[in-house]
């Protein structure tokens, strides 16, 4: 045990610095970010639906998914290969049923042409996601399942996570932990209030110092003035942390194509990002700049199946 000491003394030094000096920028066992449309919006995402990545960002806004969709997700930050991200998620929705409403979101690629009327899944939609974090010394990987239904101008989800975390030399420790999320359109198509509470039992992760997976509160809202503007706001509330105060705006031009724009205040943090719909594919591309750090990339693309 001690020739693994002083490695495990640097490695826990090196991460609680890192973790402990910028909260959101690192993984830290957190909810993290999903999709580069989130990344490019400085992760502002509790209030968007309807896309695959609404798994990670807020499970409940999987209830709005209209079609069968998987998604990769790739992230860089400051160009170290210690901290690459990959994830693989897939929504499928369970039977559907047909609204009386225009659209709201606007987000994925088989919303880019949108249909007359808004539908969503008759019986709810589940996801999976697989996640990854780190690089040899240190890494995070996580497999998730959830589901999100709606019903009237209210959405619920629920998710669960198997959480594993490994240190080289030192092993892994496994735990479980879940997910509720929940939004609600309080002006049709135009504001939308989302929130969620990630790890709501508290999970311990280890008995040193009483270490526990962060629990963290997101709330924010969604505004879209128009069919090409939308107006996030966010605050995100780690317990035992500061809160993150959050904004993003997305602007599409045309319906293929949508600029963003965030700003995070706890990281200090500004984004910007760009995406495009090709037929069933959307492909989301962000850079997020943080003073001390420097760049992070982020590349996601999702592929829906069946329909026209």
């Amino acid at each position: 045990m001690q020739h693994c000491l002083p490695r495990y003394l640097s490695i826990f030094t090196c991460f609680s610095l890192f973790f402990a000096g910028h909260l959101a920028a690192a993984q830290g066992n957190g909810p993290g970010v999903r999709g580069a449309r989130a990344a490019g919006l400085s992760n502002a995402s509790v209030a968007l639906s309807g896309e695959v990545w609404s798994m990670g960002n807020n499970v409940a806004g999987l209830g709005e998914m209209q079609r069968p969709t998987v998604g990769f997700y790739a992230e860089n930050r400051y160009f170290s290969p210690a901290l690459n991200v990959g994830a693989l998620a897939v929504a499928l929705p369970l039977g559907r049923q047909s609204g009386a409403t225009a659209p709201t979101d606007g987000a994925a690629a088989p919303q880019a042409v949108v249909p007359a009327a808004r539908t969503w899944a008759r019986h709810g939609v589940v996801g999976f996601e697989a996640q990854r974090f780190g690089g040899t010394l240190y890494n995070e990987t996580r497999l998730g399942a959830g589901y999100g239904y709606r019903f009237g101008q209210i959405s619920l989800g629920a998710r669960v996570d198997m959480l594993q975390v490994s240190i080289e030399g030192l092993g892994s420790r496994r735990v479980v932990l879940g997910t509720l999320g929940g939004q609600i359109e309080i002006l049709p198509n135009r504001l939308t209030f989302g929130a969620s509470l990630y790890n709501l039992s508290q999970t311990k992760l280890a008995s040193y110092q009483n270490e526990r997976v962060p629990t963290v509160l997101k709330a924010g809202l969604a505004y879209r003035p128009n069919s090409q503007v939308t107006l996030l706001v966010e605050t995100e509330k780690d317990v035992e942390r500061d809160a993150n105060f959050k904004a993003g705006l997305e602007y599409r031009p045309v319906p293929v194509l949508a600029a963003r724009l965030g700003l995070a205040t706890l990281t200090e943090q500004a984004s910007a990002g760009i995406g495009v719909a090709a037929g069933a594919f959307q492909i989301d591309y962000a850079a997020a700049f943080q003073q001390a750090l420097g760049f992070s990339q982020h590349l996601s693309v999702s592929k829906s199946l069946g329909g026209k």
